[in-house]
């Protein structure tokens, strides 16, 4: 009777098991999942020199290896690192802007580490008492007001750049000490849009400000995405991935999409996600495994030995804050606010701090913020997107205040719309006066009602087959009348004008 017995709890325990996994299958695939996602940021600082020496900085691509070098950069012995002032400033500009806590007393620390690029096996960076602390970026996510916050920004040198060529691995010191900004953030993002709004905002923030282009092309942005995906009804952050060092706005968000997916589906599958550090194949879209990610690496931090603590003057601080400009998200409500301008205009424009200023400019000429929001975003921005040489704003050829005065002649109705954007053209390729260029053409446009009058009547004298159409009833063909008298007036007549006789006089 034993055996038997065995045998039925036997089977019936492996039913059992059965029915719990699938219970269990079915629960998860039905659960929901929440992302949740921080940042890692490294941005090359817009100084002249380096961080710890005089040296040319890095901002741009050199055209050669070792060309910006010296002594310090390179590691020589008994060279001992100077801290450049002007990278001081601004960052102190930059957390400034970003709501940071100011240090006046900051102290640098020795980062120990090895990689292949950092041959001196140590960083200068700051992790205990950094010049700014904490911070918090404000921008517009679906048109709602999000502010995200940072968790920590410090100061730090770059390292070298390995080069593999020839089958040898060679070095180049040219951005070796050249200023990097690492900023990471607090895990506060849970979709795609809301990373892509705060970097947008952020690299914009860093072109206001004259800290940084962070132009991601040349790798003077770029950004470690840390991911951890879990069940809703989950109250801590499960294992994380961090894919590194990607470089364009483009890939982050593929990145994110790609990474959620990936860890649904394991945890949907019943397995555990590994926490590592992956790197991305923007080609193919997909990610591989580089190395586990431990919780914390022992770095061996301690004070820096040749960099003695660093002390902010009041006056140095208040002379920072004083060239703080107004933030790109500020320009951007007041322009969606005050001048009811659309979404995607208000963006455009203050995606530039060139950009924004000359609109800012403009209105104060013309007093019609729509109308110089028009003629800069659909005329002057597609005529430079076209320019082999004007690229930027403050590139043009011609004064601003020959647009204003353009600006003013339509809305006078003296320059119709279209020849409008014939004088500009004019203007934008050799320069020169709008007046100068609308007389010389014969552009300008005719508002003497009497003469105007005349050309309607003779219009009307001339086609009176498609006059008697009309008042038959077949209104469709009014606008045939507006074309004839604007050819007639070698389209120098005021549409409007003609328009208010025709409908006069039929």
């Amino acid at each position: 009777m034993i055996g038997p017995c065995f045998w039925i709890y036997g089977r019936n325990l492996r039913k059992l098991k059965i029915f719990l996994l699938i219970k269990f299958k079915i629960q998860i695939k039905m659960t929901k999942y929440i992302p949740t996602i921080w940042l890692e940021i490294h941005v090359r600082i817009k100084s002249e020199t380096k961080m710890f020496c005089s040296c040319k900085n890095a901002v741009a691509l050199a055209e050669e290896p070792n060309m910006n070098v010296c002594s310090v950069c390179m590691w020589f012995p008994w060279m001992l690192p100077s801290l450049n002032k002007e990278v001081v400033r601004l960052w102190l500009i930059w957390g400034m802007a970003m709501n940071c806590e100011v240090n006046k007393v900051s102290k640098f620390d020795r980062k120990t580490y090895f990689y292949p690029d950092n041959p001196t096996a140590y960083q200068i960076t700051q992790m205990y008492e950094p010049i700014v602390w904490k911070g918090s970026v404000k921008t517009l996510v679906n048109w709602e007001e999000r502010v995200f916050a940072i968790h920590h920004m410090h100061l730090e040198n770059d390292a070298w750049k390995l080069i593999h060529a020839w089958g040898k691995t060679l070095l180049d010191f040219n951005r070796a000490w050249s200023p990097l900004m690492e900023i990471v953030t607090d895990p506060v993002f849970h979709n795609k849009d809301e990373v892509m709004e705060f970097l947008k905002e952020l690299q914009k923030i860093f072109r206001a400000t004259g800290v940084s282009d962070a132009d991601m092309e040349k790798w003077q942005l770029r950004c470690d995405v840390n991911i951890s995906v879990a069940p809703e009804w989950s109250d801590k952050l499960w294992a994380r991935t961090e894919t590194k060092n990607v470089n364009s706005f483009a890939a982050i968000g593929r990145v994110v999409e790609h990474e959620v997916k990936r860890q649904i589906n394991i945890i949907e599958k019943g397995w555990v996600v590994d926490q590592e550090t992956r790197w991305w194949n923007d080609d193919t879209g997909t990610s591989t495994t580089q190395r586990s990610k431990e919780d914390a690496m022992d770095y061996r931090y301690f004070p820096e030995p040749d960099l003695l603590p660093l002390v902010l003057s009041d006056e140095f601080i208040e002379e920072a804050r004083k060239q703080i400009p107004e933030l790109p998200i500020e320009k951007r409500l007041r322009y969606l606010n005050n001048f009811k301008l659309s979404e995607d205009d208000a963006r455009i424009l203050t995606f530039d701090r060139d950009l924004s200023e000359y609109f800012d400019k403009l209105v104060d000429l013309t007093w019609d913020a729509k109308k110089s929001c028009s003629y800069i975003t659909t005329v002057l921005l597609a005529m430079m997107n076209e320019s082999e040489t004007i690229k930027n704003i403050s590139d043009l050829r011609f004064d601003i205040k020959e647009l204003a005065k353009v600006i003013d002649l339509v809305n006078h109705d003296e320059l119709s719309s279209t020849n409008s954007k014939q004088v500009i053209e004019e203007l934008f390729n050799n320069g020169w006066e709008a007046d100068i260029i609308i007389d010389e053409n014969n552009l300008r446009q005719k508002n003497d009602t009497w003469a105007l009058e005349a050309i309607v009547d003779q219009v009307l004298i001339d086609n009176a087959t498609q006059v008697a159409d009309y008042r038959a009833w077949n209104q469709n063909i009014f606008w045939f009348f507006v074309g004839q008298c604007m050819k007639a007036s070698k389209w120098a007549g005021n549409p409007k004008i003609f328009n208010e006789l025709l409908k006069k006089k039929l």
